[in-house]
């Protein structure tokens, strides 16, 4: 991870603001082993990175880039061709943006109950309380962007399959969400103890969805209706959460609550935005092209994978270049945002 750390302004200009942080695509650190389903066949190659938050990894060593506070948890999963993801449930919500690959994600315990595939910039927001695994389907190594409600998303509830395929590799999950290696002959640590596994009771109490009710969840790429803000110069397209009082933007097709609220951003070439501010924390999730971000302090030029996190009230402005273009997502920490507002002070 990449820290930049606000430094004192050149003479004349506006008072240094709060810290802002970058994650660059290249710089991520992987955990190969977060999920209790790291050894079993077909699902030992994935990767796993918690770029802000904890996340729901059961691997206390997993990486935390950015734990800042931000009211909602950005992860991501990079899989190579036919890795899965095995079946599970949440307790707050699960969004995913598909940056790279084509996936499959299913539904059901054992996968029997849906089916839906996603492209490049497909968005998906699975409920709370519902079965779902993923599988890269294509040809190349894929990697999805996943937000998580809530600074404590809590621990997954996995199909009772998992569990049996889990202890013939030796991996067994401790009842505070951990993992415990008995192949490595130790015994349990102090204090705990196995988890017991999911039974059928538990997994009657779950939700369960059809491939039609899934496909309401998603929103394809381009295909939400995008607004030009005058402030910004930017189009947006809202995906998910209510919305925004106070602008033109609609509310997302996932339009229930979920802790946070996700667009969709497009510049021109060459474009100078305006200078503004917004009443919320922002994240920038890069796609494709290069983004260069203005503030009080620094020049961030972003590409794609890349992860900015910008603080509540700091001034900021976007520039593109001459032949180049600009898609990212943004995630801000509340249902309904607030519109930007024009900085009240600039750096020119």
């Amino acid at each position: 991870m990449s820290s930049i750390n606000p430094r004192l302004p050149q003479s004349g200009s506006a008072e240094p603001g709060p810290a802002i942080h970058l994650v660059r695509y290249e710089e991520l650190i992987p955990c190969k082993t977060a999920f209790i389903d790291t050894r079993t066949p077909g699902s030992a190659q994935k990767e796993n990175f918690t770029i802000i938050g904890p996340g729901v990894s059961e691997n206390p060593e997993q990486h935390v880039h950015i734990k800042a506070a931000h009211g909602f948890n950005i992860g991501g999963a990079r899989q190579p061709p036919n890795c899965t993801n095995s079946q599970h449930s949440h307790e707050t919500a699960e969004v995913f943006i598909v940056h790279s690959g084509r996936w499959a994600f299913y539904l059901g315990e054992n996968q029997e109950d849906g089916r839906i595939e996603l492209g490049p910039g497909d968005t998906i927001s699975i409920p709370v309380h519902v079965f779902r695994g993923f599988e890269n389907i294509g040809e190349d190594t894929g990697f999805l962007f996943a937000v998580l409600g809530g600074d404590d998303p809590g621990n997954v509830l996995w199909a009772p399959y998992v569990f049996e395929q889990a202890k013939q590799f030796g991996l067994v999950l401790m009842d505070d969400g951990s993992l415990h290696d008995s192949d490595a002959g130790e015994g349990y640590p102090a204090g705990k103890k196995p988890q017991r596994p999911t039974t059928a009771e538990d997994v009657a109490k779950l939700r369960r969805m059809t491939s039609d009710e899934l496909a309401e969840c998603v929103v394809r790429y381009q295909a939400a209706p995008r607004v030009m803000n005058d402030v910004t110069g930017l189009t947006e397209a809202p995906l998910i959460g209510g919305i925004s009082m106070d602008s033109d933007i609609p509310a997302g097709k996932m339009s229930w609550p979920h802790g946070f609220h996700l667009r969709y951003m497009q510049a021109p070439e060459n474009l100078t935005g305006g200078w503004h501010s917004l009443a919320q924390a922002e994240v920038l999730l890069m796609h494709r092209g290069e983004l260069t971000v203005r503030t009080v302090d620094e020049e961030i030029t972003l590409k794609s994978g890349d992860t900015l996190s910008l603080p509540v009230d700091s001034a900021r402005a976007y520039t593109t270049g001459k032949q180049t273009g600009a898609e990212w997502f943004v995630v801000h920490g509340t249902d309904h945002p607030a519109a930007a507002t024009p900085a009240a002070s600039s750096v020119e």
